[in-house]
Order: C-alpha cells, then structure tokens, then sequence
C-alpha cells in the first residue's frame, strides 16, 4: 500500500495563501498577546524553529499543526484559512475553499466552511485514491467526527480499533485519540466529514 502521511498542499496557489494566512495569523496573535515565540512554542506543543518558518512563510504546515497552532491561539481552523462563519450568513465560493491536504496519488481534503473561535465545527469533504492513507494525532478531549461515505469505502482506525464504513453509511468517531483515514478497495473514496471541537 502506498502511504503519504499529512501532506499538505502542493506548491500551487493554495499552499502560498494558507502559509501566508499561517504566518500573518501566528504575527497578529504573538503581537496581541506580547508573547515571545518560546511562550507560543510551549502552549502549541510545536517547536521556536517551526514558528520562525511559519512566520518567515517559509513552512508547509500540517493539518496537525494547524490545529495545534489554531487551538493555542484560541482561534479555529477555519478562522486561520478565512472560511469561518461570519455573525449571519457567509457565503464561501467554491474558488475560496482551500485545500489543506494532498495525497501523492492525488488525494485532498477541502476545508469546506467552519465556525470561529475555539468551540468549533467545521465541514470537510476528502478524495483518496486507493492505498492513500492520511494519519493525524489525538485532538482534543471530547473532540468528535461525524463521517459520511459519498462513494468508494473508509477504513477508519482510532487508536486500535479498525472499522469499515461502506458507501452511503455514516459513522460518528470520538477521535481525541491518533486516527487515520484508508481508501480501502479498488474504488476512490469520497467523504464528508463535520468536526466538533471544544476549547481545552
């Protein structure tokens, strides 16, 4: 099986504006907070030398890390990549909806749309091609997946249990433990998966 863990987005368009989202995002937060990058470092759980490349936009960060960066500062995903929800109704096109994950055989995930702030939701729609795997860590406590398998099969593993979700079934996932995603079969794999995230 070929397996390519947290790719993010290729060298086009959509890794230049989410870097470049990152680093303003992690400026503006240590500037608020007059905080010294070894303080964001230590509440992010993500290294000096990592936090330089991010605000230099020089780094191609992971969906792990956006969240770890996006919990830290208090802020969702979704906030960080500008499709979080605004006080009524926001519209997001479809040129506006960023590709946070890239698989090496062709894979993606979309960051559909989300909410603000740390208790947050968000709406994402994956592609795997067979033998594609995404891996991630733990989120946080009482973090919740909802998944719905459009075409193809899941294989989806958190912590050591392993389940297969056919098409047209849903499953509801606590993942505050490293869980993955496998295009299992001969056929590519679609699905939408919403995430329920409370602040720690």
């Amino acid at each position: 099986m070929n397996k390519k863990v947290n790719i993010t987005t290729d060298s086009g368009a959509d890794a230049s504006v989410i870097n470049e989202a990152l680093s303003a995002a992690v400026r503006e937060y240590r500037s608020q907070k007059k905080m010294s990058l070894d303080e964001l470092s230590r509440l992010a759980g993500v290294s000096k030398g990592m936090l330089v490349e991010i605000e230099a936009c020089r780094a191609n960060p992971s969906i792990a890390l956006l969240c770890r960066l996006a919990a830290a500062m208090g802020v969702s995903v979704a906030d960080i990549v500008n499709v979080a929800s605004s006080p009524c109704v926001r519209i997001i096109t479809a040129e506006d909806i960023p590709c946070l994950w890239r698989g090496e055989l062709g894979g993606s995930a979309r960051l559909l749309a989300g909410t603000s702030g740390p208790d947050m939701v968000e709406l994402w729609e994956w592609k795997m091609h067979p033998g594609e795997t995404f891996e991630t860590g733990s989120h946080a406590t009482g973090t919740h997946e909802l998944l719905h398998v459009v075409q193809g099969s899941l294989h989806l593993t958190v912590g050591e249990e392993s389940f297969t979700i056919g098409k047209g079934a849903a499953a509801v996932a606590r993942t505050d433990k490293p869980h993955s995603y496998t295009c299992e079969g001969d056929d590519p794999l679609i699905f939408t998966m919403t995430v329920s995230e409370r602040a720690r």
